[in-house]
């Protein structure tokens, strides 16, 4: 059976320090559950906190990269697998996660949480009450508005055992 796969998405260069935290304790427990962190790749924002989490915790960790190197790779991806495909990777992201979790949201993350749900993806999304309101109402049963870490982790278990 192949492993499960945890999406954490979020914004880069806008992520706030509470995005940053949260991405960080999302990530080490995602190593704990022995599920696969799986992020944009790059060394920046949330990519970099959850994939910093991962590692610390002794997780696999995938980045998916918008180039066709790794010049721009985070020194905590395990495995890293080059798109050439720019934003286009986003959809990359989401299908080759089994749910997605949004840590933070900007334009970036909001187009990957539209991605997830249109090709029926679980999205939990994390503190922004706003982006909540919006892709509830648009996506219904797929989407879990959380207030914490904890709560987030308490749903994947739910979802994906471990």
């Amino acid at each position: 059976m192949p492993q499960t796969i945890i999406g954490i998405m979020g914004p880069g260069q806008g992520a706030t320090p509470t995005d940053l935290h949260n991405a960080q304790r999302l990530g080490a427990a995602i190593a704990r559950a022995s599920w696969v962190l799986l992020t944009g790749g790059r060394p920046v924002g949330v990519m970099a906190a959850a994939l910093r989490g991962a590692k610390a915790a002794g997780g696999l960790t995938v980045g998916i990269l918008p180039g066709r190197d790794q010049q721009f790779v985070d020194p905590n991806v395990d495995i890293a697998i080059c798109t050439d495909l720019g934003n286009g990777r986003n959809n990359v992201n989401v299908l080759s996660s089994n749910t997605v979790v949004a840590c933070g949201m900007g334009l970036g993350t909001a187009s990957e949480v539209a991605l997830a749900l249109k090709n029926g993806k679980r999205v939990i999304l994390l503190g922004d009450r706003p982006a909540q309101d919006f892709f509830s109402g648009l996506a219904g049963e797929l989407v879990v508005a959380v207030a914490s870490v904890e709560e987030a982790i308490a749903q994947l278990h739910q979802w994906h055992g471990a």
